[in-house]
């Protein structure tokens, strides 16, 4: 699908429903709702925002993208499905080493493409060096996900934006 300019804003939620309603319906998913990513926002709500500012980015650059493979890559990018703040000792790297994780965890539940499978390994570039983005799906997630982390760090849900 190729985003153009629209006359008014796509309805997100039929998107993601339309190509991801069976990672929405996982058990996966269902466990990421218990587990926190950053600040008071639980790994489903960021993979679920993730994929909006995701959608909305390509979108604005008008960029020619599968529709379909930037919105599941997009809502497995966290499947790594365990509570990174629990303290335990592997845990501390999880920055580093949870795109592995949530990989592997998809490729479990899911069939996945290469591009998915790209988005999801890379997602954390450049803090994971290595793993370089090799598709324009994957380059939109990497900035999506900065952008939601940033805001989901720095303005809680329970502050009055103003």
């Amino acid at each position: 699908m190729t985003c153009i300019i629209m006359k008014q804003e796509p309805n997100y939620n039929n998107l993601i429903s339309l190509y991801g309603s069976d990672i929405l319906d996982s058990k996966g998913m269902e466990a990421a709702k218990d587990f926190i990513q950053h600040g008071d926002t639980s790994v489903y709500e960021h993979c679920l925002a993730v994929t909006i500012m995701s959608i909305k980015l390509a979108c604005a650059l008008r960029m020619a993208i599968d529709m379909n493979t930037l919105i599941r890559g997009c809502l497995l990018h966290d499947y790594f499905l365990y509570d990174w703040h629990d303290g335990v000792k592997w845990h501390r790297l999880h920055g580093f080493r949870h795109p592995k994780f949530a990989l592997r965890n998809a490729r479990r539940d899911f069939d996945l493409n290469e591009v998915e499978e790209d988005m999801i390994r890379s997602h954390m570039f450049p803090m994971t060096i290595s793993k370089v983005p090799h598709h324009k799906e994957s380059v939109i997630l990497c900035i999506a996900d900065k952008i939601v982390s940033t805001r989901e760090v720095f303005v809680r849900k329970t502050q009055n934006a103003s």
